[in-house]
């Protein structure tokens, strides 16, 4: 492998909390009291991933590709969207090394459901499980993910392009 053939890229996204249930983060409906909020079904976690996963490819972003102006787009499944995304930064001649993810929410504790959300990342990318890191952290109490009105998640991406000459 070439180090030229290497690409990065981050991906980050914040929505609010809303009363009512079901959460669902990184592709995985967990039972909590609250729900988020946005036009899409709002998976914060892989919203990130596909910001990440573009933005390593140079392809733009998810609002770019998914717009929530657009109606077709209301409540659309987020594994969707990244499925579509990441079939466009393979099509760019790229393959995802890796990824790594922070959730950051101070409740519901994600500890018990970070490898099933690595396992589902690695599903809809069609990768092995073991190139997916999550990882839970709450905000202490402070700002607005540790006053429990938001969660945010980043996600850095490595990928790799054979032949790349950047």
């Amino acid at each position: 492998m070439q180090v030229q053939g290497l690409r990065i890229g981050i991906g980050h996204d914040t929505h609010r909390l809303g009363p009512g249930g079901p959460l669902r983060i990184g592709g995985v409906t967990i039972d909590f009291d609250h729900h988020l909020i946005g036009h899409s079904d709002s998976d914060v976690l892989l919203h990130a991933v596909t910001d990440a996963l573009l933005g390593a490819a140079a392809l733009g972003d998810i609002g770019e590709l998914f717009p929530d102006t657009a109606a077709e787009n209301a409540g659309r499944d987020s594994g969707e969207l990244l499925r579509l995304a990441y079939a466009r930064v393979r099509d760019a001649g790229f393959t995802c090394l890796n990824l790594d993810c922070i959730v950051f929410a101070q409740r519901p504790k994600l500890g018990p459901f970070k490898r099933t959300i690595a396992a589902r990342i690695a599903e809809l990318l069609e990768l092995d499980a073991d190139r997916i890191g999550v990882k839970a952290k709450t905000g202490e109490l402070v700002g607005p993910v540790g006053r429990g009105e938001a969660i945010q998640a980043e996600c850095v991406a490595l990928l790799y392009r054979a032949g790349a000459e950047d």
